[in-house]
């Protein structure tokens, strides 16, 4: 019989090699019919999975983090038909609609996208906030006659059962007039915040204002004395510190789970037009409806210089600093507010801002490539800021501690440095690793588990659009408004109240004078004042 070679080169028969291999085969197949499933190869599996959550119970367990999931549901405290407060919105563009699905209302045309999104259900659950909503202000006619159609919608929560007659209002002194409008939410164009915020407090109406707080420090300083002198209930737009991992987030820290923090970066990455504010056109490139017949120009562009009626200006204000600073106040106030709620950071002793338009060669004047260095030697801290609008790369939100590091975004994920002194032992045991996450918080579940992907939604990514309580999708701008309306009818003391706002204000305020004026500007907080 034929002799041949095998693989390892030895000479065999060939009919004889075949009929060993088919012995083999047999004894294989028959060894794993005793094994379930996938036999051998899964019972490994098994045995891998459970000593991993053995070991990552135990580690959770050490860090004093046992406890962490038990999130409940937030409860208003009980209230009477006596406790309505009735409310007037200023301003009625995408960020009041926000708004007033956090109060219980909504469009006929948002229902169809919220249970696409498999959230309609949860939305109609949000308790009743005992609210209603009579009062509608805005410059452009399309957008005041948005509001006024929702404001009488019958689809509505729980939360927006009076039926109240609604009022149109052409200018907001008019509102603020009204001794029928108890509380007022601002949604304008940046530049108008300052000074409604101050006659609002001023004529004893509590205010719910989208960030920024103001432009100027002037500004920043009107509206903190106007606030606290008067007897108002004031909430920054920021819901972020409404998350359950947020809270989950603070308690990490609490416990000193990543040691001396000396160093957090926080970014933004967007690569598109809306991203870098080019609003005025549709879907079909067309410009969006508005004229001087329908937006009264005039009171839209108040205490600014004047210029002639434009519709790049009246949708793309973010572009230009006589309305608004850019990337510093849309999106590093979310980052700032973010940090500022865990650690209490403050005002810093100095701020150097660089950047510069090197993408979008538009009109524009705020930067699309900006980078913020604010320093807090008294905190042994710096906080670095970068963002880029022309690249979507993920680069999230990261605490640095001498122990671990901390990303924080919609979900958490701390991963321990290979020279920590704390958890020294722990890596020289094996039981830690420093090449991945130690625990990860899923804000999807609200539980400990594996790293959940990143979501390409920037809001969603940052972890300021929903959380998870009690196995709901909950809107994190509802129970920010509910904080809100809670404060007014009880007492207490807001989230995002008028100290954490002059805080933020003013190195906002910072950013931009480094960045516009070309050098290093200072606080002096003996007199309060920017140097």
């Amino acid at each position: 019989m034929r002799k041949e070679t095998d693989q390892t080169g030895k000479y065999g028969d060939s009919t004889d090699q075949t009929r060993r291999n088919t012995l083999k085969r047999r004894s294989l197949l028959k060894a794993m019919i005793g094994i379930p499933v996938l036999g051998a190869f899964a019972f490994e599996v098994f045995n891998k999975a459970t000593f991993d959550k053995q070991k990552k119970d135990m580690i959770i367990d050490e860090l004093g983090l046992k406890n962490i999931n038990n999130t409940k549901r937030i409860k208003s405290l009980p209230s009477t038909k006596a406790d309505l407060i009735r409310i007037g919105i200023i301003g009625f563009g995408n960020r009041a609609v926000a708004h007033v699905n956090g109060l219980g209302f909504m469009q006929d045309s948002d229902v169809k996208a919220f249970k696409e999104r498999g959230i309609f259900g949860d939305w109609l659950e949000q308790e009743n906030l005992n609210i209603a909503l009579t009062g509608i202000c805005d410059v452009f006619d399309l957008h005041a006659e948005k509001g006024m159609e929702i404001a009488r919608n019958g689809i509505r929560t729980t939360g927006a059962t009076p039926n109240l007659p609604v009022k149109r209002y052409r200018y907001y002194q008019e509102m603020l007039d009204d001794k029928d409008i108890d509380a007022i939410m601002i949604a304008t164009p940046d530049h108008h915040h300052a000074e409604i915020t101050v006659a609002a407090a001023r004529a004893g109406k509590h205010v719910y204002c989208e960030k920024s707080i103001a432009l100027t420090e002037a500004e920043v300083n009107e509206v903190y004395d106007a606030v606290k002198k008067s007897k108002i209930v004031y909430q920054l737009g920021h819901q972020i510190a409404q998350s359950v991992v947020f809270q989950q987030a603070k308690e990490i820290i609490n416990k000193g789970i990543l040691g001396k923090i000396t160093l957090i970066e926080t970014t933004t990455n967007r690569n598109s037009a809306d991203g870098a504010w080019i609003r005025h056109l549709d879907k079909s490139g067309n410009p969006k409806p508005g004229d001087e017949k329908t937006i009264d120009w005039n009171q839209w562009i108040g205490s600014t210089p004047k210029v002639p009626f434009s519709i790049d200006r009246y949708y793309n204000w973010v572009k230009w600093f006589a309305y608004d600073s850019g990337v510093i106040g849309q999106l590093f106030t979310h980052e700032y507010d973010s940090v500022n709620q865990l650690l209490r950071i403050g005002i810093p002793q100095s701020v150097v801002a660089s950047g510069g338009i090197y993408y979008w060669k538009d009109n524009r004047e705020i930067p699309d490539s900006l980078h913020v260095v604010f320093e807090y030697p008294k905190q042994d801290l710096t906080l670095l800021y970068s963002a880029n609008l022309a690249c979507s790369k993920n680069r999230g939100r990261v605490f640095m501690g001498h122990d671990a590091s901390m990303e924080l975004g919609s979900s958490i994920e701390i991963t321990v440095d290979g020279d920590s002194s704390r958890y020294k032992k722990q890596i020289e045991q094996g039981l830690i690793s420093t090449s991945e996450p130690m625990i990860s918080l899923n804000s999807n579940s609200g539980k400990v588990d594996a790293v959940s992907g990143a979501t390409s939604k920037y809001y969603t990514a940052r972890g300021l659009t929903t959380t998870t309580i009690d196995g709901r999708q909950v809107d994190t701008t509802y129970l920010h408004i509910k904080e809100w309306l809670d404060c007014i009818r009880n007492g207490g003391v807001t989230s995002a109240n008028i100290e954490r706002a002059f805080e933020e204000g003013i190195t906002c305020v910072m950013a931009t004078k480094s960045y516009t004026e070309k050098r290093r500007v200072e606080w002096d907080s003996v007199n309060r004042k920017i140097i």
